[in-house]
Parts: structure tokens; sequence; C-alpha cells
């Protein structure tokens, strides 16, 4: 049976598409629905690694998370990766397909359709109901030729489009009026209804406003949806920059992870910021490395340039002067790269090509290459019985005496790196908190007393349940079910 479909928009960035899609997923899954989600084109430096060995992004695997279904690489048929100002390293149905300049992509966006409409084609077969998700705006004039991202699908494959919009950031009914006025007739048409995000306070103050909405427009208002503190879903981009605080502990772990340009996978944290006895921050640039107790280098899409940026803000100072005074150092997949004597791009995988030095903390060298390492893993740290999980997307191999020190004993083989003096250590390996036992050991490693840490997966599956929950008492299901059955008008 050809499988319904509800398209989700937004009116700008992070106006709530993705746990929308979430929400709505979970719904169904609790109703007996078959659903999965799909976007056309993500652009973020997220990503997660499917069973079969592709790239995603995280939005998508946690989506399919709430779907309760595996994540697969047809949910987002293309994901740009951003390693310049200008450009992006495409991914097409999992895997890359090379670097392009924002105008190469244009041009190729004819090709890009092709294979989001073969993805959308073999979910529709599978699933009986198929939740998209928009990307950015649709009203963004200047990206509307060739469009696969927002409209231009939803034309395409002839699917209904609810709008939503956050109403924390202000200006909510100029967003939606302005966003539906630059529409086309037909792209108008297609839209069936409003959904308000994140709102504070009684919602007797907003009726007015909601009145005048559907007045004004003839489009119905689905629901207004609360602001939910607290929601544990990994983001899709943009950093969470405000810890989440949980019951005070008697000593906490000072950890920060500095904020380079193209930071990616900074889902890794999750654990850590949602952590009682972790006082964690990101420190973005113009802020000096205050002292602490770990730094962690994070993931990165390019590695030479952000080792660059760290150091014209002088942070690899104040990394050396941390170890001077008995701190710990970690580095995740790009951050272990940096760790060590010499990172070589012979093929220009991330930017032009050659080399640059590492930090030197580990003595070791890596070398880019056209390859990308996907995969998911398993494993224990080494020199203990401690499970790990997690998985691996980088372009770079490792090499040198260092690695005769492994951090982690994978399924497939050792990985990373610790320093003889233990003062650092290093993974290939995303993903390395979410369980909470590695995630006791490695804080216990880097200086805190009797770690207790959250089960980040737990908390992400209650979170699901909270949107599903909010879908229910908050929005018309009804009208949402008939949109999805092609009665509603």
């Amino acid at each position: 049976m050809k499988a319904r479909v509800l398209m989700v928009q937004g009116c700008t960035s992070d106006a709530g598409k993705s746990t929308l899609v979430a929400g709505l997923g979970r719904w169904l899954v609790r109703k007996g629905v078959r659903v999965a989600p799909f976007k056309p084109q993500n652009m973020a430096l997220n990503s997660a690694v499917t069973p079969e060995g592709g790239e995603i992004g995280r939005a998508q695997a946690a989506q399919a998370m709430a779907c309760n279904i595996a994540p697969h690489t047809d949910m987002n048929p293309v994901l740009l990766k951003p390693n310049t100002d200008m450009g992006a390293q495409v991914i097409v149905q999992g895997r890359a397909i090379g670097n392009m300049e924002a105008l190469d992509y244009h041009a190729y966006k004819s090709t890009a359709r092709a294979a989001v409409l073969d993805s959308f084609t073999r979910l529709c077969d599978e699933y009986e109901v198929v939740l998209v998700e928009g990307a950015g705006s649709p009203a963004e004039i200047n990206l509307r030729a060739n469009d696969i991202a927002n409209m231009g699908f939803a034309e395409a494959v002839d699917c209904p489009v609810v709008l939503i919009a956050d109403i924390d950031r202000g200006g909510v009914f100029a967003h939606l009026v302005g966003t539906l006025e630059l529409l086309s007739d037909s792209e108008q048409a297609r839209v069936k209804g409003f959904i308000i995000n994140r709102f504070r306070g009684d919602l007797a103050l907003l009726q007015n406003g909601l009145d005048w909405l559907e007045n004004r427009t003839g489009k119905p208002v689905l629901g207004v949806l609360p602001y939910l503190h607290g929601l544990q879903l990994e983001a899709e981009d943009a950093i969470v920059r405000d810890r989440v605080a949980a019951a005070l502990a008697a000593q906490r772990l000072r950890v920060i992870v500095p904020v380079i340009p193209r930071i990616s996978n900074h889902t890794d944290f999750d654990p850590l910021r949602m952590h009682a006895q972790v006082d964690f921050r990101f420190v973005g640039p113009g802020e000096p490395i205050p002292a602490v107790d770990l730094i962690v280098l994070p993931g990165s899409k390019s590695v030479r340039a952000d080792l660059a940026f760290l150091r014209a803000h002088g942070w690899d100072k104040a990394i050396t002067r941390h170890l001077r005074y008995g701190g710990k150092l970690m580095g995740i997949c790009g951050g272990f790269q940096m760790l060590g004597r010499r990172i070589h791009d012979p093929q220009g995988i991330e930017g032009t090509p050659g080399s640059c030095d590492g930090l030197g903390w580990l003595d070791m060298e890596t070398t880019l290459r056209q390859h990308k390492q996907l995969r998911n893993a398993t494993g224990t740290l080494a020199g203990t019985d401690v499970a790990v999980r997690g998985y691996e997307i980088h372009a770079g191999i490792s090499g040198g005496p260092a690695l005769g020190r492994s951090a982690v004993l994978l399924d497939h083989g050792p990985d990373g790196a610790r320093s003889d003096d233990d003062s650092v250590l290093g993974t290939y390996l995303h993903g390395v908190f979410d369980a909470p036992a590695a995630c006791d050991e490695l804080l216990a490693w880097a200086g805190l007393a009797r770690p207790s840490s959250p089960d980040i997966r737990a908390l992400r599956e209650a979170s699901i349940e909270r949107l599903a929950d909010a879908v229910i008492d908050h929005l018309d299901t009804t009208k949402i079910q008939q949109i999805l059955e092609g009665s509603a008008g």
C-alpha cells in the first residue's frame, strides 16, 4: 500500500521541525502505525552511522528511534557537511561523493533530486506513513530554484504540509503569515495548518492572536506546543550551551570543550551536560580556557583548519598550561588527530592539500584518505572489562608508537591511544560517554570520585515519550489524522 505522507516545514531553522517529527512518529507508533522519518536534504555536522554502514544526520537517527525502527540511509538521502564557508562534503544515500562549492552543488541538485525521490519511493513502499522534515525555511527565495528540501519536494510528491514556528524567538505571527505570503498559490494550498512551538504562559493570553491568524490566512491552528524543559534529543547541529542542571553534588568535575568552527558530533557530550557531578561548558571564540579538570577536543570536519583556529586563539598554550598543572586532556576523532605530531592531507580531502604540525601530545601521525571509515562499534575500555559502544566516522588513518598503548579495545581491533603518563587520551569512537559504566570509568580517570553517570539512551527515550504526550495533549490529532488521510480541506 502506498504510504500516507505529511511534511513538516518551519518558518526558520531550529523552529522545532525535528522534534515535532519525532513526537508525531511516537504518537503514530502508539497507534500501531508503521511509520518512518524522511529528510530529503540535511545540512549538519552531527551525523550517525546506520546499520548498513552509511552516514545520515543524527536527527533522522533520533527520529528513527522515536518510530521504533533502525535508521537507514534512505531516511536522509542527501547530507551536506560544511567544511568551509563556501563548500561542503556531499553525501548521497550514505556515501561521500566529494566536496562541492555552493554554486557547484546548486547545479548538482537535479542529480541529487533523483536520489531523493528514489529513497522516498522505497520508504513509501515499506511503511504506512512517512513523516517528512523540511530544511530551514520554504520562504528562502534565493534557494527556490531546483529546491529539493522544502516546497520543491512537496510539489514533486504531492504531499500536504504543516508549518511550525517558534514563539520563544518572538514575532511568531509575522513568521507564519510572512512565510505563507512568500509561497506560490499552489504551495499555499498545500499548507494545511500551523503549529506554534515553545509557548510559555497562559494559553488564554494567546487565543485572540490564534483567532486572528486563522481569520487572516484561512488556515487552522493545529495546536500550541509548550516549552518542554530538559528534553534530551540529539541536536541536528546547534550547540546547546546551557548546562541542564540536576541535583547538586558535593563535588563537580570541571569539563570544557573548545568550540572550533567545524565542530562535528558535539552530541558526544550530551551525557556530560546532563551529569549531576559534572560542571560542563562549551568555550567559544574569544573566551579563555578556564582552570578545569578535563579538556576534550571534539570532532572536526576540517581538522587542520580547526587546529589553526585553536592556535590563533591561544588555546594550545592554555592546554599546555592545563597539563602542566595536572589536568587531563582527551580528543575524540578529529580532536584525537590533533593530539598527534603531524596531520597530512595530500589529496586535499578537507581543504588545500598539505601537512601541518599537531599538538604533539601523542607520538603518532595521521594521513587523511579518500575512503571514509563508517561503522558502529562495541568493545571495552583498554585495561578494563567496562563495555563501550559508539560509532566511527573519519577519513584519517593514524599510526605511530602511541597507538601501542590503546585507549579502547573494539571488536574489530584496538583504537586510540593513551600517553605514557596517562594524562592524555584519544579515540576515534564517537559516543564513548554514552554507556554509563564507560562514562564512569573515563570521569574517574579525569579525577571524579565515585562517579554515577546517567543513562543517556533512557533519558532520550523518556524525552520521546514526553514529546508524544505533548502531541496528544496539545495538538488536534484528529485534524492531523484527517490531513494524513487526505480528507482535510
